[in-house]
């Protein structure tokens, strides 16, 4: 089968993808707005205050990691610096991963097999080590 036969239609991929990124940046708009209406604009974590010149860096942290949870009353929001944000999202990642930081030492296995269970009977003989 030659390459032409099975191309793949980059048309309906762009479309796809410029579609997911309009509803993305449209549900970001509306919660994003809101949260900026709500709160004061100072991170949460650091207390970065924040003024119409540099407000593209602050930002909508969702508590619960859910992107799409946005009560009218914004409870599961935080403003966030991108500083912070960033940090926070890591910390996230490393707990769900299991990081190990606090997780315990497995315990070594049990063994399985006895490698001098027959050396009495085998020094008997004169057959250990030949």
């Amino acid at each position: 089968m030659s390459m032409s036969a099975r191309k793949p239609d980059d048309d309906k991929l762009d479309r796809i993808v410029a579609a997911a990124r309009r509803a993305a940046e449209q549900r970001e708009l509306g919660y994003r707005e809101r949260a900026l209406k709500m709160y004061p604009w100072v991170c949460g974590r650091c207390g970065r205050a924040f003024t119409r010149a540099n407000l593209q860096e602050l930002t909508v942290h969702h508590r619960n990691h859910d992107h799409d949870d946005n009560p009218a009353d914004g409870s599961n929001w935080e403003l966030l610096c991108v500083y912070c944000h960033d940090n926070e999202h890591s910390r996230y990642i490393d707990h769900v991963r299991g990081a190990g930081y606090d997780a315990p030492s497995p315990e070594p296995a049990a063994a399985t097999s006895n490698p001098f269970a027959d050396l009495k009977a085998m020094l008997a003989r004169g057959k250990v080590g030949s």
